[in-house]
């Protein structure tokens, strides 16, 4: 592997295909089974898991361990790599072509960062009647390097919060397991071709408005046709502009408050986009604002044997690396947890959990409440309507999803423990600690008495 490679690599984190370990152990065995169950990846020995690199030394003895690992496994892994690479040492799994594969302490799959156990049902759903090469992973037999936009790359890396001097396409499709041999797949046409239509013609998102609780009258209607990145921030912009808020003011400070809670629509916006079948010509994902409801579809329904019963505990992913992306933009959470924060939304604003129907598409209804001019009891005094429906949030400092997500447990809760916020949110040690001090440094949160006796104050 070449030195820009693994920089590029160790720069861009942990993913779908890259594992971070500070020292070997033979518990490797797991992540083995999981790229090989997945897309295949690499193990960096001697990083640790924030990209430190601490060193690891390759021996004879060590790469003798390794191989009998792989070998251990049902059926045998093939391990296309063992190589010391600077200080770092170098495994290279190759996608399985027997699979499920296992190892001694079960059958294991990789989740966009996350080496997960599989539960049978999981096993069951994950390779029942899966295609050999998912669309998402063909080689698209059109496109060209000269057809990818190096200020989409650009705007990744931007929203990813990686810093890169130079843009190499090739390099950082390849290190994404978006291109293979230099021929570009489908998922990277997806993310950043200059014009994605003209590869995939079924890569668009339909934004409607309609006058009423009928599907007839259009009073607004807006076709992306771009990478599904810009679908997902034009989708973001189009329910602001569309769904009413209102301003509360306490104190001297203004809270902007939307209808419905606006991180549940952000995920079911990212599921529609992740779990989409792209295979499907002639289709599109819709996002529709009603006078009574806010309907997101998009086509590809239930896996086989999955329903909505199952929602929150499986995590059956159609397009792995479409998430991987979305994740690397904390779009997406890592662990799959999109539709259990769905429900905690809806029931910290004490609204109904939206319908679900699945048949050849996938369609999720969430009910818009009476729209009511007041506040809420405390802060009914102070509390004022923007009824307009283009008014957007103006933000200065971007906040992500994993923070919003710590933010909303300390505003219910400010005296929660660390340990419990890792419990909540479904996230490490080490990144709650990382997006806590950010947090902290951009005047979000601070600290009030002792870490022991103290709570959070978190400042709006």
């Amino acid at each position: 592997m070449k030195r820009e490679e693994l920089n590029l690599l160790i720069k861009e984190g942990e993913g779908l295909s890259v594992e971070f370990k500070e020292k070997y152990t033979s518990k490797i065995d797991r992540d083995m089974v999981a790229f090989s169950n997945t897309k295949g990846g690499y193990i960096f020995l001697g990083v640790s898991d924030g990209g430190k690199v601490i060193g690891e030394t390759l021996t004879n003895k060590l790469k003798a361990e390794i191989v009998d690992l792989a070998r251990n496994c049902e059926p045998n892994i093939h391990l296309k790599r063992i190589a010391q690479a600077d200080k770092i040492i170098v495994i290279e799994v190759a996608e399985g072509e027997e699979k499920p594969y296992s190892c001694s302490s079960g059958y294991f799959r990789r989740l966009d960062a996350v080496t997960q156990k599989m539960t049978q049902k999981e096993i069951r759903l994950l390779f029942k009647d899966a295609p050999s090469i998912s669309f998402e992973e063909r080689i698209n037999k059109d496109i060209t390097w000269k057809d990818i936009s190096t200020g989409k790359i650009k705007s990744f890396f931007k929203e990813a919060d990686v810093s890169i001097k130079r843009i190499n396409a090739p390099e950082v499709l390849s290190s994404l397991n978006l291109s293979k041999k230099h021929a570009i797949k489908n998922a990277g046409v997806l993310f950043f071709a200059k014009k994605p239509r003209s590869f995939i013609i079924q890569c668009q998102m339909t934004l409607v408005a309609f006058k009423g609780k009928d599907r007839v009258h259009i009073y607004d209607r807006k076709d992306i046709q771009d990478d599904l990145l810009t679908q997902f921030k034009e989708a973001i912009i189009f329910l602001e502009k569309h769904l009413n808020v209102r301003t509360e003011i306490k104190g001297v400070n203004r809270e902007d408050i939307y209808e419905m809670p606006f991180e549940a629509l952000r995920e079911a916006v990212t599921n529609a986009i992740i779990h989409r079948d792209y295979g499907i010509r002639g289709t599109s994902i819709m996002v529709e604002v009603h006078e009574d409801k806010v309907v997101i579809s998009n086509p590809g329904g239930f896996p086989a044997e999955m329903d909505k019963t199952k929602l929150g505990k499986l995590s059956v992913r159609r397009n792995e690396l479409i998430a991987d992306i979305f994740a690397r933009m904390d779009k997406v959470e890592r662990v799959g947890s999109g539709f259990r924060r769905i429900r905690e939304a809806m029931e910290d604003a004490k609204q109904p959990f939206p319908e679900i129907e699945s048949d050849s598409f996938f369609i999720i209804t969430f009910k818009r409440p009476p729209y009511s001019l007041k506040g809420s009891e405390k802060n009914e005094k102070n509390s004022t309507v923007n009824s307009t429906v283009n008014s957007t949030v103006n933000s200065t400092v971007k906040i992500t999803v994993k923070q919003e997500a710590i933010l909303s447990a300390m505003r219910r809760n400010p005296n929660i423990t660390s340990k419990q916020l890792i419990e909540l949110v479904g996230l490490s040690e080490r990144v709650v600690k990382e997006n806590i001090r950010k947090l902290k440094e951009g005047v979000f949160i601070r600290r009030i008495g002792s870490d022991k006796s103290g709570y959070w104050e978190v400042i709006e």
